[in-house]
């Protein structure tokens, strides 16, 4: 018995030592700019950089059939040192029969322009975490939810930070989220205002060189006006995050999530489906010229 247990002891060990190399060949540590799948790092690149990106978002499921696609493809700069700049461009896809208070759609159009910037303020290098202070403002024509054409407004502000939980094998990172929009539709000129405020947060372990495999937690609060006024409803969403460095230049993220909790005002269900989707899923991909 004494021997089996010697035995499995140093198996155990073994293993270890041979899984902490990996984490540790990595040299110059976690860039948290884009290991993410929904929410952002504090990294912003080094000046001079350029990058192009393709975000694919999907979002599935709200009762009958929904689905919603959106393509965005955006240019990155980094400026000046711990400023970046990034312009894009979105086209959305909506699939959409038999789903309550949404008109059926089937369509493909052009959806909107964003310009995100975003500033460093703690480099976790030199401070006990990273801080970075986002805001990505849009204009759109086409409602993201519902493909109903309009004018759309918005900006989403963000206050990422992150930490290497352990040096070059574990990461950390929580946003605080808050997202007014407005909205007026071209069907009898109606006029929408409305909030989400937010919180996520996400871990990711180096299991190879060049690999980074996670998870992401999000609640989100709705509410009808741009600030907390009236209540609409509130989900959680769970899912993995996988980040693959495929070159010195080019990269891949592949993140999904599923309301694992909700309950839209009024109601005392388990999902929140009225303001939420019950699955999302996210691919970028990024190369650097």
């Amino acid at each position: 018995m004494m021997r089996v247990r010697a035995h499995t002891i140093r198996t155990a060990v073994a293993c270890t030592l041979a899984l902490a190399p990996a984490g540790a060949r990595a040299e110059e540590g976690f860039d948290t700019e884009h290991i993410f799948g929904f929410m952002i790092g504090t990294d912003v690149g080094t000046p001079g950089e350029r990058e192009f990106q393709s975000q694919t978002t999907g979002r599935f499921g709200k009762g009958g059939t929904y689905r919603a696609l959106a393509q965005e493809a955006e240019i990155e700069i980094v400026p000046l040192p711990n400023f970046r700049i990034e312009l894009g461009g979105t086209a959305t896809l909506h699939a959409i029969t038999g789903v309550p208070d949404i008109d059926d759609r089937h369509q493909f159009n052009f959806q909107g322009a964003s310009l995100d910037l975003r500033y460093r303020l703690l480099d976790r290098e030199h401070a006990p975490f990273g801080l970075t202070a986002a805001a990505e403002l849009h204009g759109d024509r086409i409602d993201e939810t519902s493909g109903a054409k309009g004018r759309m407004y918005g900006t989403d502000f963000k206050l990422a930070f992150d930490r290497e939980l352990i040096p070059n094998f574990v990461i950390g990172a929580l946003n605080l989220i808050y997202q007014p929009q407005w909205a007026r539709f071209e069907v009898a000129g109606l006029s929408e205002q409305s909030s989400t405020i937010g919180a996520a947060v996400a871990g990711l372990v180096r299991v190879r060189p060049d690999m980074l495999l996670g998870g992401e937690m999000r609640y989100f609060r709705q509410y009808d006006g741009i600030g907390p006024g009236a209540f609409a409803g509130q989900a959680l969403f769970v899912g993995p995050t996988l980040y693959v460095q495929l070159s010195d230049r080019s990269r891949l993220t592949m993140s999904w999530s599923t309301q694992a909790w909700g309950r839209p005002a009024g109601s005392a269900g388990n999902l929140d489906l009225v303001n939420f989707e019950r699955h999302q899923a996210r691919l970028v991909f990024g190369v650097n010229f």
